[in-house]
């Protein structure tokens, strides 16, 4: 084929709560139509993914999106037969909000076992140093290790090891507000991985926490700050860039962050 590129099609899947979804959706199609030949079905929940071929792509990121159990089995059926799948942030969260604190399910479901974590916690905002654990990979080579400020780092468990962990930091202290609440072992966290399932793959990315006025009220009618975390750092946003060619399978394109 010359003269043009082959058409890829794909499912963005943007919603859930406590984050600036309408942000996000935005910033996600402002980077995917950089390669129009890369046509994208936006929805807001998992339902969509039974009609995904292994030649599809899928990129999410959501916050308690709960797919029923027929989307749960097309997902992982999805990735077994050869698609990829790139979850960002709060993908992995299923939170529940009690007296006690913020609570976050990570039954054995397909959906975490597919993914391969479950979000348990978060300290506060602040800034935090992402270290890169694979420079040989395509999606980092050239990036050194940087600082992001406003994100949140993701403290998680998992439901199987991954496979290849390319960004990682670690911690240890405390997460008020939520009943996973302690955290001594200063152990490294993963921030970017890599899950292999049959013949397709996952790369999950917990960095791009993002936030307005109108998206917690949860706690609050108006939050006071806007937060943008991890969108404002060029080396976060050239790690997305690859990783949005890798789900499409699209060649990665330079170097340089």
């Amino acid at each position: 084929m010359t003269g043009y590129e082959a058409r890829k099609d794909g499912v963005l899947v943007v919603g859930g709560v406590a984050h600036d979804m309408d942000f996000v959706r935005l910033e996600l199609l402002r980077m995917l139509g950089r390669w129009p030949w890369l046509r994208t079905v936006c929805v807001a929940d998992f339902e969509h993914c039974a009609t995904l071929s292994p030649s599809d792509f899928l990129i999410s990121y959501t916050c308690n999106v709960r797919p029923s159990a027929a989307a749960e089995a097309a997902l992982e059926s999805f990735v077994k037969a050869g698609g990829r799948w790139l979850a960002l942030h709060a993908t992995n969260s299923w939170l529940t909000w009690t007296a006690e604190g913020v609570g976050s399910e990570h039954r054995a479901s397909p959906f975490f076992t597919t993914l391969g974590s479950a979000f348990l916690a978060h300290p506060p905002l602040g800034r935090f140093l992402v270290e890169v654990q694979s420079s040989d990979d395509p999606l980092l080579a050239g990036i050194g290790d940087f600082e992001v400020e406003d994100d949140e780092l993701y403290l998680s468990t998992f439901l199987r090891a991954p496979d290849e962990v390319l960004l990682a930091t670690r911690f240890s202290g405390e997460t008020p507000g939520f009943l996973a609440n302690r955290w001594s072992d200063d152990a490294w966290r993963p921030i970017m991985y890599r899950n292999r399932l049959g013949a397709g793959e996952v790369l999950y990315l917990s960095l791009g926490h993002a936030r307005g006025h109108w998206d917690a009220p949860h706690r609050t009618p108006y939050y006071p700050k806007v937060e943008r975390g991890a969108w404002t750092s060029p080396s976060y946003l050239e790690i997305l860039r690859r990783s949005l060619l890798w789900v499409a399978e699209e060649n990665i394109e330079g170097t340089k962050p």
